[in-house]
């Protein structure tokens, strides 16, 4: 490696790791942002807050990582291009390929650890992530109640207007809303003056203790008319405890979760082998309505509570072409309400088993996005790389000024375009293939075209051939003025 290359590779290093911990950091506030619900209000110490950051994390690299490309490769050439470095390397005759030729290995090396790194790291941290999520408010029985709000633990909604304790573990005012698994909408609610959390790190039960407290619960009457009354049921209590069972929430710091995978959460071989059994899955349950669909249709055919007329159409010999007239006016009735009951039954399966079919091709293609974002994620490196670096040495300008302008043009038209894709793909709309790689198809021929103009000096846009027709037209108008 040349004193030059070193020169160039250690700008751009340089510059890519400032924007990429800038960029990391707005992201990670966006993140606290977007998640405060779930942070404050919790008496969550630093060492938990920092590991909830800490399984964000990798998620945000798909996003900060192509975009840090760009920005760095645009200030680096225009940089370049503004203090006249590369007037003096054409002078010397190098060219902007050759001053771009380790950086591309760079880029290339780059992509890879950014394939490597999606492919394993981030479903491993978004694993850990949603059931961090899940079990944050658990860790700690104070944690599950937050004051001033209801707090959703196990089966009950609690309200307490004051925690105290060394560990929050004594309750005032407290309100409690008991979930209800009827259909019938009655409601229970506790109200206590004040109460105590009690719990065993053992144990996966958490013990609430109640004293001084009222429990309301609604009747439903049997009479509807009698339901507009609104009665319920009250009784007092000096002591009341209820058993809250946190098995499938108190296990944060057991590798053996209990939250299933979804697609983000899984490698590209786990992706395969899922899509397969799911792809599976759907063309059985097709061949399975359509084999239902066609014994259905053949044995209602003939189907009908009066033996008598099952006998009269097997054994009637068709004399008229309109069949119905075979029959007399009361087995007519008949059989034509067997035909309309038919195709009613007919529709409604085939309509919930539409939807069903259109749910299960939805999960497909949701795994199938999750599985080409691995690529995307390392081919976009390479292509913000041939975006910013042309268009660097073309707009000659450095800094923190006009890169970024059209940095952010950029990577907001590949981020939508890319969310867009998605977006149709996972509804059905295009393949998964053409919604994931859409952004790409687009950018790169602008890429190509960049990267030739300033490779050939032409600039960004050649005015000449812009004004040259004008200039051309207005001769001919105003031929005197030209004398």
């Amino acid at each position: 490696m040349k004193i030059l290359d070193k020169y160039i590779l250690k700008t751009f290093v340089i510059t890519f790791t400032s924007v990429f911990v800038i960029l990391f950091f707005i992201f990670i506030l966006q993140t606290v942002w977007l998640f405060i619900s779930e942070l404050a209000g919790k008496d969550l110490d630093f060492i938990l807050v920092i590991k909830f950051l800490m399984f964000a994390m990798p998620r945000i690299i798909p996003l900060v990582l192509p975009l840090s490309v760009l920005l760095a490769s645009i200030m680096s050439f225009g940089d370049f291009a503004e203090n006249y470095e590369f007037a003096a390397m054409k002078s010397a005759g190098i060219s902007l390929q050759r001053t771009m030729k380790f950086l591309t290995f760079f880029i290339l090396i780059l992509s890879l650890g950014a394939f490597i790194f999606a492919n394993n790291v981030i479903p491993y941290a978004e694993f850990k992530f949603i059931n961090f999520r899940k079990d944050i408010a658990q860790m700690k029985p104070a944690m599950a109640i937050a004051e001033g709000q209801f707090s959703d633990v196990g089966s009950y909604n609690i309200k307490v207007d004051k925690k105290s304790g060394e560990n929050g573990n004594f309750l005032t005012g407290i309100t409690i809303h008991k979930k209800s698994n009827n259909f019938d909408g009655s409601k229970n609610v506790i109200k206590a003056k004040n109460g105590e959390l009690i719990s065993n790190e053992k144990s996966n039960i958490l013990k609430l203790v109640l004293n001084d407290g009222y429990y309301y619960e609604d009747i439903i009457p049997k009479k509807y008319e009698e339901r507009n009354k609104i009665p319920f049921a009250k009784s007092s209590f000096k002591k009341y405890i209820i058993y809250i069972d946190l098995s499938k929430l108190n296990n944060t710091n057991n590798e053996d979760y209990t939250i299933s995978n979804t697609n983000s959460m899984l490698n590209i071989s786990e992706l395969k082998y899922t899509i397969d059994s799911l792809e599976n899955n759907r063309k059985k349950d097709i061949i399975s309505f359509v084999d239902n669909s066609y014994q259905r249709t053949v044995t209602q055919g003939s189907l009908s509570s009066n033996k008598a007329l099952n006998d009269s159409i097997i054994t009637t010999k068709i004399k008229n072409p309109d069949l119905l007239s075979n029959f007399i006016p009361k087995e007519q009735s008949e059989i034509l309400q067997i035909a309309n009951n038919s195709i009613i039954n007919t529709n409604y399966t085939i309509d919930s088993t539409e939807q069903e079919l259109e749910s299960k091709t939805k999960v497909i293609n949701s795994h199938w996005i999750a599985l080409y974002d691995k690529f995307v994620i390392a081919f976009a490196c390479i292509l913000m790389f041939f975006i910013g670096a042309p268009l660097g040495a073309i707009i000659r300008k450095g800094g923190l000024g006009l890169p970024i302008v059209f940095a952010v043009l950029i990577f907001i038209i590949y981020h939508f375009v890319n969310t867009f894709g998605k977006k149709i793909a996972q509804e059905d709309g295009l393949t998964p293939f053409l919604g994931c790689w859409m952004a790409t198809f687009i950018l790169t021929p602008i890429a190509c075209l960049l990267t030739y103009r300033a490779t050939n000096d032409i600039g960004f846009i050649n005015m000449d051939v812009v004004l040259l027709p004008f200039q051309k037209l207005f001769k001919k108008i105003f031929p005197s003025q030209n004398q």
